[in-house]
């Protein structure tokens, strides 16, 4: 059974498609369901995955696919869950297992996560907003609030152990304590992945490779855009 908010959404991803031909965005599911951040839309997307409902796709624009009809299902009643035993119904059990001519779906490996483009560990360059490229990322990296994920370019954090081409998933947030790599926002024109130092009035932005220079700041020049919580690597 899905839950109240799990059916809400595939009705809601079954009627779209239905009217538009395509899928909609996790944008505009979260605003169909208006939630506050998209890291809701990703459990409840996992949630639906796991039960079989949709499937999702890496690497596309608008990554999901409805694969069972939901139109006929019930949702989940708002109790403590049940199982039967010798007739009778006993709460605050575990599920009873999965008959084997039905094994349950695959669970998913963590969320979707969109790809905002490539970030400079080097010289700053803009990161491109390219929302339409997802990346699935282990749930272990994900915890509260919105999360994004950056390509790094150059070589200045690679004594932080971050290397050109690795993929960076990076919380949003517009503070950080001193010692964090962060994205920095600098005069509202570059953008850039170094570590954080606060020093007095000033901000310091270090790079992790001694042939690169720390820069110095004023407090209005630097604006926090994310801190890194987690690093992809493919070999």
């Amino acid at each position: 059974m899905l839950t109240g908010r799990q059916r809400q959404l595939v009705l809601f991803i079954q009627d779209y498609h239905q009217k538009n031909g395509i899928y909609p965005s996790y944008d505009e599911m979260r605003e169909a369901l208006k939630l506050q951040s998209k890291s809701g839309i990703h459990r409840l997307v996992s949630g639906l995955e796991e039960r079989g409902y949709i499937k999702r796709l890496a690497y596309r624009a608008r990554a999901i696919e409805l694969v069972r009809d939901p139109s006929q299902e019930a949702a989940a009643p708002a109790q403590t869950p049940v199982n039967v035993v010798r007739g009778q119904f006993r709460r605050e059990e575990r599920p009873s297992a999965p008959s084997r001519q039905q094994p349950p779906p695959p669970a998913s490996n963590g969320f979707d996560l969109p790809l905002y483009g490539k970030i400079a560990a080097g010289t700053p360059i803009e990161a491109l907003a390219d929302t339409t490229t997802t990346i699935d990322v282990p749930q272990f990296m994900v915890g509260d609030g919105e999360h994004y994920v950056l390509q790094v370019k150059g070589d200045s954090m690679v004594d932080a152990g971050i290397a050109d081409g690795d993929l960076v998933v990076i919380q949003r947030c517009e503070t950080a304590e001193s010692g964090a790599i962060v994205v920095a926002l600098i005069e509202d024109r570059e953008v850039t992945l170094k570590r954080l130092r606060k020093r007095g009035a000033s901000i310091a932005l270090e790079a992790a490779n001694p042939t690169y220079e720390t820069r110095i700041f004023g407090p209005h020049q630097v604006k926090v855009q994310g801190r890194l919580v987690g690093l992809m690597r493919r070999y």
